[in-house]
């Protein structure tokens, strides 16, 4: 419930007293689960860290695949429909608040190293390494940034090509 609104309005939409009554428990009720407000931030971006990285990462070992689709899939996973939003509300909080960057900055190591682990199947070379990740990772993440026109190719065509650029056959 916390996610979601702050996903809708940034950190300034988690208020107490809304998502108590949303919840249908009383105000009361709701300091018995939490000390304050800063209590409920910490356990919402607990929350958001365990999902994106531990939870992620789980099921596309589970899901198995060549390094190319697990990388694939990661991504997928981490900036679909449904964490996309937090995603993109963690990260605008984070520019404003340097404890909450701090744990994009983890996040993104985590990330950063799964990516390199698994680039690391088809490339030696660790300058060229870095750069695959950097540009696997700045391209999932400055996608949801950008508004351009492809010409006549969709954005899943660039995807696609993208991917292919990145992960030579």
């Amino acid at each position: 419930m916390g996610l979601r609104a702050l996903a809708a309005g940034g950190p300034n939409a988690v208020r107490i007293e809304s998502l108590a009554r949303r919840l249908g428990v009383t105000r009361g009720g709701f300091y018995h689960q939490f000390t304050d407000r800063s209590a409920l931030l910490d356990e919402m971006l607990d929350s958001w860290e365990r999902r994106v990285t531990h939870d992620v990462l789980a099921q596309v070992e589970r899901e198995g695949g060549n390094p190319r689709t697990r990388t694939v899939r990661a991504g997928a996973l981490t900036f679909g429909d449904e964490l996309l939003p937090v995603e993109l509300a963690v990260r605008d909080w984070a520019r404003r608040d340097p404890a909450v960057a701090e744990r994009v900055r983890r996040v993104d190591n985590i990330r950063m190293d799964y990516l390199r682990k698994q680039f690391r199947t088809v490339c030696e070379d660790e300058d060229e390494l870095e750069a695959r990740c950097t540009l696997a990772f700045g391209f999932a993440i400055g996608t949801h940034f950008m508004t351009p026109d492809h010409r006549e190719r969709s954005p899943s065509d660039v995807l696609r090509r993208v991917i292919a650029v990145l992960w030579p056959a």
